[in-house]
């Protein structure tokens, strides 16, 4: 009998199971976060201060295309407008028709003003800037498949007002900011 015992706590094979079981976790963890990232969601690095006060430079944000149909108000990673991708708010979708007013300062919708602080943002700040051949000449409508995005920080913003940006193809839309991760004090669903 302690012959039996002793043969047991020299065996090394419930150790190497155990080993081996972690690493299978640790492993199918890492493929299955690694498959999350890659084709359901990523976690976008928010750069330069065309959102603020919304998202900073620096602020880290989860974003996916599986939340459904790109509306009005939502926040959007767009590529292929310029070098780099844009973080920037949808103001407007296909079909509505986009303008300024420059006694308000607000950007209008289908006639309508859309106050900034619809998105916590200081009302009377949204002008075109007077760049002829830079800018868009309105009023638009934008086309079907399109929208019309602004940054949040109107003023320090190349966006939808600019000819170099314009109306953003939907399928140039990589996804709808879900979440906020980072810094810590924003950190839930994006609102």
């Amino acid at each position: 009998m302690e012959e039996l015992e002793t043969r047991q706590e020299r065996d090394p094979q419930p150790l190497r199971q155990s080993v081996l079981e972690w690493a299978e976790v640790v492993v199918g963890s890492v493929v299955a976060v690694t498959l999350l990232l890659t084709f359901l969601c990523r976690i976008i690095t928010v750069d330069g201060s065309s959102m603020n006060p919304t998202y900073e430079n620096g602020d880290r944000v989860l974003v996916t295309n599986l939340a459904g149909p790109v509306e009005q108000g939502d926040v959007v990673i767009v590529v292929n407008a310029l070098e780099e991708p844009i973080i920037k708010r949808v103001v407007a979708t296909q079909g509505q028709v986009v303008d300024f007013d420059p006694a308000l300062g607000e950007v209008t919708v289908d006639g309508e003003p859309l106050y900034g602080e619809t998105f916590g943002i200081s009302n009377g700040i949204t002008y075109v800037p007077d760049l002829p051949g830079e800018v868009l000449e309105f009023p638009q409508t934008v086309p079907e498949g399109c929208v019309f995005v602004l940054g949040d920080n109107r003023q320090n913003s190349k966006d939808s007002r600019f000819a170099e940006v314009g109306m953003v193809d939907c399928r140039n839309i990589l996804g709808k900011v879900v979440f906020d991760l980072f810094p810590l004090t924003k950190f839930g669903f994006a609102g």
